[in-house]
């Protein structure tokens, strides 16, 4: 058994560690509270614009536009979104397990390269050959830290060049979505080429006067389309990064408190034995004094 100043410094260390993750929770819970008001204040944005989009695109022939040109999938770009910092739990881990998935399964006949944007998933990444990045790219790679829409453009406006050059054929996104305090799940979402799906509504009448033309409509939504798309996967993954690590939190909380209360009980009973060593050794030699 390990002696009385040993568990006092262990006790004293784990009561530390408890305040430390104590307040990472709060801090996490008070960010998690304007990252989800963000994130639910744009969800309803995107997906109208995403349904003009897809409704307007419906009655036009996308076989001229270059965002819309389906090439197949000889070459993949994979924008994988994570965090910089860790302990949030298998936030980071979840989404570099999918990347790694899709290279091995649905894109093992292609050339997969991925832009990471995270740290956590560059350090995987950046010494790979699948790791990609250019002039353009390099400084985004850090918008995890500082999200903004403007920074959000360029970085789409770098991708959308990228899939116009033909440097590629297919570009998908792969981040962690929001869906409650607990809840997360990883998403791998078709960025480009923009492909006109069943929204489930009915269509625009075709009988319907536009002005501009909805060639030029469709033109111009495709950019401000995929800006906004790009913009909430980062806004969702940062909702749930805060919500990871509340929970990660909350949980090594728990797990120090449970660890004090042990400590502390097995203080107590190294410290009664020693109690019961010294009275065994106080009454042991007053009776062989008097004998």
């Amino acid at each position: 058994m390990a002696n009385l100043k040993e568990i006092r410094n262990r006790i004293s260390s784990v009561s530390s560690t408890m305040q430390i993750t104590s307040a990472m929770k709060m801090v996490s819970a008070a960010k998690l509270k304007r990252a989800q008001e963000a994130i639910t204040r744009l969800r309803p944005y995107a997906a109208k614009l995403r349904y003009i989009l897809e409704n307007v695109s419906g009655t036009v022939d996308l076989s001229d536009n270059a965002f819309a040109e389906d090439r197949g999938s000889k070459k993949i770009l994979v924008v994988a979104i994570t965090s910089n910092r860790g302990l949030c739990g298998g936030f980071n881990s979840n989404v570099i397990k999918k990347v790694s998935y899709l290279m091995k399964n649905e894109f093992a006949s292609s050339q997969v390269s991925v832009v990471c944007l995270g740290k956590k998933v560059k350090d995987v990444y950046k010494r790979t050959e699948n790791y990609f990045s250019n002039e353009t790219l390099a400084p985004q790679e850090d918008i995890v830290g500082a999200v903004s829409f403007e920074r959000t453009a360029l970085l789409s406006k770098e991708l959308m060049r990228l899939f116009q050059s033909k440097e590629f054929d297919r570009m998908v996104l792969v981040y962690n979505r929001f869906v409650n305090a607990v809840t997360q799940s990883v998403e791998v979402e078709a960025f480009l080429p923009i492909k006109s799906e069943e929204s489930g509504h009915e269509s625009l009448a075709k009988d319907y006067l536009f002005e501009p033309e909805k060639e030029e409509i469709v033109t111009q939504l495709i950019p401000k389309s995929l800006n906004t798309q790009l913009f909430k996967a980062l806004l969702d993954s940062i909702a749930a990064e805060h919500a990871a690590r509340m929970t990660a939190m909350h949980k090594a909380t728990d797990n120090a408190s449970e660890l004090q209360k042990a400590l502390k009980l097995t203080y107590n009973k190294a410290r009664q034995a020693a109690i019961t060593n010294e009275i065994l050794e106080i009454v042991g030699g007053a009776e062989a004094l008097n004998a």
